[in-house]
């Protein structure tokens, strides 16, 4: 019996959802529950109430560490590979690199956001530069006055409205700029990448059975948009194809969350 575990999204209780047929399509016992947040998400896993979790980095490296033999990821989202982070300024910005940032303002998104919280204050920090002291200003989400919904969004928006120099989103972000929130990213320059890491993936308990845990990756990659289930899937996480699991790309995010307290 594979019993997997998401945060209360409605996303995710439509992901999980049209799950139970594709995984009855496939042979594989399944129930799920959704929790009020990661963390609880983690405790749940941890403590053996669910085998499977559909987890963000964080919580993936949580779990992994909780686990004496580790906790293999079973599959991912084909955008979970390589996920890279921005710093970006306005294209007609002075900052050309990551060394005009001292004595600028910068934008963060919100706090518990890997790609656009944790990880840039670590990059920054890893390249010298303590937020706090070496920026004029450097503001997470829930320190300013919110132009947009979106976290990241917001990020753009502050900065192309010049309340702030510069900020950090995700390559995602970015790609979905126009299409989704009608927002030129011409007017946008990117002056910093970060290297690529894993995002988001399917985490299981090491005691899961090969086969059946072969099952569940065999499962989850069929999905395809060729029926309604297969659409549900890929239109809840907004992606194209999940892809078998892999066990890299999440060392960063450890070091990160280690740097800074958070494990």
């Amino acid at each position: 019996m594979i019993r997997m575990g998401a945060t209360g999204s409605p996303a995710h209780l439509d992901l999980c959802k049209a799950l139970e047929t594709v995984f009855r399509r496939n042979g594989v016992e399944f129930d799920w529950v959704l929790y009020s947040g990661y963390d609880e998400m983690v405790d749940a896993f941890v403590r053996g109430e669910i085998n499977l979790a559909w987890n963000g980095p964080l919580s993936h490296v949580k779990m992994r560490r909780a686990m004496e033999d580790g906790a293999p990821v079973l599959a991912l989202r084909d955008v979970d590979v390589g996920f890279t982070t921005r710093f970006i300024a306005r294209a007609d910005s002075e900052i050309d690199t990551v060394e005009d940032l001292p004595g600028k303002r910068f934008a963060f998104a919100a706090r518990d956001s890997v790609e656009a919280g944790l990880l840039p204050v670590y990059f920054l920090k890893q390249m010298g530069m303590t937020p706090n002291r070496s920026l004029e200003a450097a503001h997470f989400y829930d320190q300013r006055t919110a132009q947009h919904a979106n976290d990241q969004v917001d990020v753009v928006l502050q900065v192309l409205e010049r309340n702030y120099d510069a900020g950090a989103v995700s390559a995602r972000t970015l790609e979905s700029l126009t299409d989704r929130h009608g927002i030129d990213s011409s007017d946008l320059r990117v002056f910093w990448s970060s290297p690529g890491y894993s995002h988001c993936c399917f985490t299981a308990r090491p005691e899961v059975d090969p086969a059946e845990a072969a099952q569940v990756t065999a499962a989850l990659v069929s999905v395809d948009d060729s029926d309604e289930t297969g659409r549900a899937v890929l239109k809840a996480e907004a992606c194209d194809r999940l892809l078998p699991g892999i066990e890299d790309g999440w060392d960063l995010v450890e070091a990160a969350a280690i740097a800074e307290g958070l494990i």
